[in-house]
């Protein structure tokens, strides 16, 4: 229950994607969980940067990035 206040305000003190995590990953509480709430917000808003795209994509193992790159594929459709 206090959870999503407090990613929300993680997100709405930001002005980038970065920022939000940054935010949410410098509070109090069960980071992992409001960090994952955050980013799925800002990702929504402000879209993932490419750097940041294709740094965590590069941590992949090759099967892994193709299940990535065919969800990512057909997740507008």
């Amino acid at each position: 229950m206090g959870t999503m206040p407090i990613a929300l305000a993680a997100f709405f003190e930001s002005d980038s994607f970065e920022g939000a995590i940054r935010n949410a990953v410098s509070v109090d509480g069960d980071s992992d969980t409001i960090a994952a709430i955050t980013r799925s917000i800002a990702e929504a808003y402000y879209g993932v940067p490419e750097d940041i795209w294709q740094e965590a994509r590069s941590r992949l193992s090759d099967e892994l990035a193709e299940i990535v790159d065919e969800f990512c594929a057909h997740r507008w459709e």
